[in-house]
């Protein structure tokens, strides 16, 4: 047996859908700095302690694993999937490029625009929830909130149809796997996506509209068409993917302990802290962010050689009591509240004001609407997604 076979399996397993592994408490203490074996068989260095994480991912000398490194691979397959796709390549990871890509986007995520997507997000979610209630109990909240509501959007933001989601959400899924899907399916996604989003940006240069992906059309300095084509499919992953599982796991936890429900409802102005608290304690936010060291770093005492990947978890860093009081426990108040659910640096998740403005919204809304909202089966019965890269819920059955 190798060296890499005899090295823990990472992402860790967990029976509890809501509950971290044992393993984050026991390397935060004991290992900040632990050799993994990720879905690929490929080896890597884990962090798990706050600082550590927010270290490397905040040092703008390492980046993205592009597929130029050595670096270890996050998929079981050789190619095919989000990390190895020609996306991954396309999309400039690195200094001034990167800056200027993001900028472009990051004019679409200001504060002034969030507030103003804020009326039509509460009105679909008001339409979704009475739509779930006319279906009576027990309803599943994933399916009928948690997923269409960030693909309604994130679509309406790209321009993009929204009849169109379950396809979006099969070719997601598929670029998103570790485990699940082969690498002939994952290339394929791959394929099709981009050929979807081709004729899309096609029809957006012949006729703009308010949105996105017409604005990146006709920007003085417009991206090439395969730019155009990997940020709209990175978006529209992004955009929807990790919103829809958070919505899902930010009110299973509300309702876990239902105290922190009634909390919210005799108190309502602890809506945005108790987003923050929910995205800092989500145990189940998938396999963290990669970084390829390209020189020697120390972190906690030990010195990464150039060339190592770094697996960034910021779940784990989340619940570091060197970081937060009581890290544990959920506080629905607590400020302040430095979690790294969203990264840290220049790539720290460019549609976070979205992502925040959606679960605020959502919250409002269904604590307004349905204030009798509980879980419909016991909180050990909920089961995670298995094998892709972003954690998740099967479903959240519910009753009201």
């Amino acid at each position: 047996m190798s060296e890499v076979d005899e090295l823990p399996r990472f992402p860790f397993e967990s029976d509890a859908a809501l509950e971290p592994p044992a393993e984050w408490a026991e390397l935060r203490s004991k290992c900040p700095v632990a050799h993994v074996k990720l879905a690929s068989g490929d080896q890597a260095a884990l962090l798990t302690r706050h600082a550590d994480v927010k270290q490397i991912l905040s040092d703008p000398r390492f980046t993205r694993p592009t597929p130029a490194d050595d670096a270890a691979r996050i998929s079981d397959s050789e190619e095919g999937g989000i990390f190895n796709s020609d996306m991954a390549e396309v999309i400039p990871q690195h200094g001034e490029a990167h800056l200027t890509w993001r900028r472009g986007i990051g004019k679409w995520f200001t504060a002034k625009r969030m507030n103003a997507l804020r009326p039509g997000i509460a009105a679909m979610t008001e339409q979704l929830i009475d739509e779930m209630v006319a279906k009576g109990v027990p309803a599943d909240l994933k399916a009928s909130l948690g997923f269409p509501l960030p693909v309604w959007v994130i679509c309406d933001m790209l321009g993009v149809p929204d009849a169109d989601r379950d396809r979006f959400a099969h070719w997601s899924d598929t670029m998103l796997s570790m485990t699940r899907f082969s690498a002939a399916e994952m290339k394929a996604a791959e394929q099709e996506f981009g050929m979807y989003m081709a004729g899309h940006i096609a029809l957006k240069r012949a006729n703009p509209g308010d949105d996105l992906l017409s604005a990146l059309i006709t920007d003085p300095e417009p991206m090439s068409d395969v730019t155009l084509i990997a940020t709209g499919i990175g978006l529209l992953i992004a955009g929807h993917e990790t919103t829809a599982n958070m919505i899902t796991k930010m009110v299973a936890m509300l309702l876990s302990d239902r105290t922190r429900w009634e909390s919210l409802l005799a108190d309502p102005s602890l809506v945005r802290t108790a987003v923050e608290e929910a995205l800092r304690l989500d145990a189940n936010a998938g396999v963290g962010m990669a970084r390829y060291l390209t020189e020697d770093v120390e972190i906690a005492g030990t010195v990464l050689p150039r060339g190592t990947t770094a697996m960034c978890s910021m779940a784990a860093a989340n619940r570091d009591e060197e970081a937060f009081a009581r890290a544990a426990e959920m506080d629905l108040g607590r400020t302040p509240n430095q979690h790294l659910a969203f990264g840290a640096g220049a790539h720290a998740c460019l549609g976070q004001p979205l992502a925040r403005t959606e679960l605020q919204v959502v919250l409002e809304v269904l604590l307004r609407k349905l204030p009798s909202l509980d879980l419909a089966v016991p909180v050990q019965d909920l089961r995670r997604v298995e094998g892709l890269v972003v954690g998740g819920l099967v479903e959240l059955p519910v009753r009201w």
